[in-house]
């Protein structure tokens, strides 16, 4: 009776902890994500104080953020996007892994942390944060803008790059030999080929098999089948967070609309439950050794994403304005880079991975929104600076090209609902 009473003490003021640092990040209008990365600090291993009872129920709640937040994913897009955003978008995509997860791996060889960690950093350091990044263009109101659908784009392909990384990583994580970790990314890749072929072809009824008018059973339905696959992925060494992910793909229309608001409060609540474990597992004494390469690393990174986004934009007929827009926007991390560090925390793969991610995702979480917010001004008045001395050549295009803007500044049609 007294170990219960303390679960509910331990774990009640957890969630109501979270629910005014919410209300607090809500009110100064940036994400929440630092802030439940730093409640787990202060309540884990060497922090102020630490938690007793709750923890292996907190470890539950953080898995089942994880499978929540792929599910949400997935049910952003239709199978027809991801297809659509391959054919026509894979050369940013390669470019943004290449700029991101590069310098990721880079730092973990020259840590001396192995091959396996610094696969693991690639991903970390590679993946946007979608959640912070949608937050930040509807607060600037930048929804309309024409370099909205090339950012979407590449979140969209960072996204489904994670249902093949995922897979690799856990295999590498289980020390499987090369024959068990190349049949595990075959069965990865299998699943998710045929269930983004089902889904094209048969995702209406697919998703009025889900279907049903009632909340209750609708929300009991999807959970329980997105519950059921990710405990079959992970049984077969796929991820539990690539099952949902394909679950999330697969129902389309008012089915995946109705889910999606069924569980979003869902989503937020076990999510944050999850930032809060990872924080958890993280001794802030094991921060300030990895400080500075968190910070090299930030400063490196959050330049390579400007430099793809504006790569992309360009590529798209987008004007100068909007490639820095574009670039600035995407700096931010988040979910998935806390995802991809914990399951690595949990192999325990480095011991310094995990102070590592949480200091890198604690900068860029919060220089993200500023960078979305600064890059375009910034960078013209350096470019204008440095264009004084040289002569500037006059250009019929210059009228097209203000008209561009001026649409851009007014924006149009919301590009964000993919659904």
């Amino acid at each position: 009776m007294h170990s219960s009473a303390v679960f509910l003490t331990e774990f009640g003021a957890i969630i109501l902890g979270l629910g005014l640092l919410g209300r607090f990040a809500a009110r100064f209008r940036f994400s929440p994500i630092p802030l439940y990365l730093l409640a787990g600090l202060a309540f884990g291993e060497g922090g102020l104080l630490p938690l007793n009872t709750s923890e292996e129920f907190v470890a539950t709640g953080a898995e089942i953020g994880v499978i929540l937040l792929l599910l949400m994913l997935g049910l952003e897009y239709t199978a027809s996007d991801l297809v659509s955003n391959l054919k026509t978008q894979y050369p940013a995509g390669l470019v943004d892994m290449a700029f991101n997860a590069l310098p990721g791996a880079a730092m973990a060889l020259l840590l001396g942390w192995g091959p396996v960690a610094a696969v693991v950093l690639a991903g970390v350091t590679w993946v946007s944060s979608s959640g912070v990044i949608a937050k930040v263009l509807g607060d600037l109101g930048r929804l309309g803008n024409r370099e909205t659908p090339v950012i979407l784009s590449i979140l969209v392909l960072e996204d489904l790059s994670m249902a093949v990384y995922l897979p690799i990583i856990t295999a590498l994580l289980a020390g499987t030999g090369l024959a068990a970790g190349g049949i595990t990314l075959a069965i990865a890749l299998g699943v998710a080929g045929l269930v983004l072929l089902l889904a094209v072809r048969y995702g209406r009824h697919i998703s009025r098999f889900v279907s049903n008018e009632d909340p209750e059973k609708l929300l009991l339905v999807v959970l329980g089948l997105t519950l059921l696959v990710a405990g079959v992925a992970q049984q077969l060494q796929v991820s539990a967070a690539v099952g949902a992910f394909l679950v999330g793909i697969a129902l389309s229309g008012e089915v995946a609309e109705g889910a999606h608001n069924l569980l979003a409060p869902l989503r937020d609540l076990f999510a944050a439950v999850f930032f809060v474990f990872f924080g958890l597992h993280t001794d802030p004494s094991s921060i300030p050794p990895v400080l500075l390469p968190a910070l090299v690393l930030a400063a490196v990174t959050a330049l390579t994403k400007i430099a793809t986004g504006y790569w992309a934009a360009k590529r798209a007929g987008i004007s100068a304005k909007g490639r820095w827009r574009a670039g600035g926007t995407l700096v931010a991390r988040g979910e998935f880079s806390i995802v991809i560090a914990g399951l690595a925390v949990t192999a325990g793969i480095e011991p310094s991975l995990g102070p590592l991610a949480t200091a890198y995702v604690l900068i860029l979480v919060i220089v993200g929104p500023l960078t979305a917010r600064y890059t375009e001004p910034v960078a013209l008045r350096l470019t204008a600076r440095l264009g004084r001395s040289a002569p500037r050549e006059r250009t019929p295009a210059g009228v097209p090209e203000a008209r561009e803007e001026l649409r851009e500044t007014v924006g149009g049609q919301d590009t964000a609902g993919r659904r």
